[in-house]
């Protein structure tokens, strides 16, 4: 039976030369071996990349040619591109298993061993050498640039304790403690954020790109290693933090480019994959789709932003907390109203606001308006933006002069013009929560109207949204209470002494 006909449980089986012979074991290259089941996955019309949305056209194909090239690549973005995680599913294009000497501290191939142990004991006992299976999960080796990292980390170095325990001269090579590079035999090696490593270190990889062995302080060694390389680096970080040397770059075969999702629908998917919610929260919490989009729409305009530095980027991981903490919201705020189900509000917005302020890199005139406050402004424009996918721009309507269509804010906007006020605080109960819209003369009227067949519970979502985009197009006056929010007539509060801080902030922005 051909070796590549056998099952998992027939390899494990197998555990002597001989026996590993007799199946016909050819040893194969780790890049070959990542080319010949990719090209299996293609023909077969396989998925290659599971789970990395928005990549099918661009980066995954670029990935592939990569790979059939037998390239070592580097995966150039902004944080938060599934650099990392595009370089982790490579696993999954390599061998289920492959067999090693049994021992081998370098995993070693039992018909081309490269280290003195492994010849020796290939020498010495023949086909009866012991052998072992390496899982493709133990094949892969993953390592974060710092400036400390040092060569011996990365290659290895002289071991005085080895030299003592076993009683061996430093000019023996059987004192080396090998690095994470050399261990990485046979299977793939990440080093994230290339350009934080120093220069010097940088340098050290030269050979082992090039001609594929490594150099440790006076040995005459050459070990010729078969390692997939795979770096990852942030633009930003080739003028800032460090750089790629020169010669290193030219060493690395494909530099492939990744970028954030192109559209809001492909984020969606995104946050919704990576985020962990739980069962209990699944159960309580009923989401809905303008929330989402809600979120994704703040990511966006963070992008987009004057305050946030373009260079660093906005990661999905923004997204992803901001949804976990949405639903960690309206959770709090269900425990605490002792409710068995409750609904997502604009309301539990303002648990999104730590997701942002920690993710966003701002630049001078945005540290001098503060983290909360750009928070704040951006879910707003996020609002805004959404606003006009579900109910007319109330811009339009009034210019209208009303000759042929009815302003459909005209009610809300009229009944807060005669000095009412609506406080819609972060943890009412939801039959206080439906109470205090449906207060509002004219709302509960505009939302049925446009949307007869949404649920008894968008539609409130629906009639807070209603408020939230009048206020961002400066039709109400909204202004931050400790609890919550206040919504009332804008004229007012531009001449209530106690609005103006919040007049200010909110809807000047």
């Amino acid at each position: 039976m051909s070796y590549y006909k056998l099952t998992s449980d027939q390899l494990l089986k197998i555990n002597t030369l001989a026996a590993l012979k007799k199946v016909g074991y050819q040893s194969k290259p780790v890049k070959d071996e990542l080319r010949d089941n990719l090209i299996k996955k293609l023909v077969n019309k396989e998925p290659t990349f599971e789970g990395i949305w928005g990549y099918e056209d661009t980066v995954i194909p670029d990935v592939e040619r990569a790979i059939l090239s037998k390239h070592n690549m580097n995966l150039l973005g902004l944080r938060g591109q599934a650099k990392t995680r595009i370089a982790r599913q490579m696993t999954l294009l390599l061998d289920e298993y492959v067999p090693v000497i049994e021992g081998s501290e370098l995993n070693d191939d039992p018909l081309n061993p490269i280290t003195r142990f492994g010849l020796a004991k290939v020498q010495e006992m023949g086909d009866k050498t012991p052998v072992a299976w390496l899982h493709r999960s133990d094949r892969y080796s993953e390592k974060l640039a710092t400036p400390d990292v040092s060569i011996a980390d990365l290659i290895g170095d002289v071991d005085p304790i080895k030299a003592a325990s076993l009683k061996l001269p430093y000019s023996d090579e059987r004192v080396i403690h090998y690095g994470m590079v050399p261990r990485s035999h046979r299977g793939i090696f990440v080093i994230n954020e290339l350009p934080d490593l120093q220069a010097r270190i940088q340098v050290a990889l030269f050979n082992i790109l090039q001609e594929g062995d490594i150099q440790i302080r006076g040995f005459k060694l050459r070990l010729p290693l078969d390692i997939q390389f795979v770096f990852t680096a942030n633009p930003e970080d080739y003028t800032n933090r460090g750089s790629i040397v020169t010669p290193l770059k030219d060493r690395i075969d494909s530099q492939i480019i990744t970028h954030y999702p192109k559209t809001l629908e492909i984020g969606k998917q995104i946050t919704v994959q990576e985020a962990d919610i739980k069962e209990a929260q699944k159960e309580k919490i009923v989401f809905n789709e303008i929330a989402q989009d809600l979120i994704e729409q703040v990511a966006i305009e963070a992008r987009n932003s004057e305050y946030v530095d373009e260079k660093s980027g906005v990661s999905a991981r923004l997204t992803i907390s901001a949804y976990e903490n949405l639903l960690s919201a309206a959770e709090r705020r269900a425990l605490m109203n002792g409710e068995n189900q409750t609904y997502v509000r604009i309301s539990d917005f303002v648990g999104v606001i730590p997701a942002i302020t920690g993710k966003v890199e701002l630049v001078y005139e945005g540290e001098q308006e503060g983290p909360g406050i750009v928070a704040h402004n951006l879910v707003g424009k996020a609002i805004r933006t959404q606003f006009l996918d579900y109910f007319p721009n109330p811009d339009e309507k009034k210019k209208d002069k009303g000759e042929k269509t009815e302003n459909p804010y005209k009610a809300i906007i009229n009944w807060f013009g005669e000095g009412y006020t609506i406080d819609l605080l972060n943890d009412l109960s939801n039959e206080a929560y439906e109470k205090a819209l449906l207060s509002v003369p004219g709302l509960a009227d505009l939302v049925k109207n446009k949307y007869p067949k949404k649920s008894k519970h968008e539609q409130l979502f629906l009639m807070e949204f209603v408020l939230h985009g009048l206020a961002e197009y400066s039709k109400l006056s909204k202004s931050a209470l400790d609890t919550g929010t206040r919504f009332k007539d804008l004229l007012s509060s531009m001449f209530s002494i106690d609005d103006m801080e919040d007049f200010d902030e909110d809807e000047l922005s």
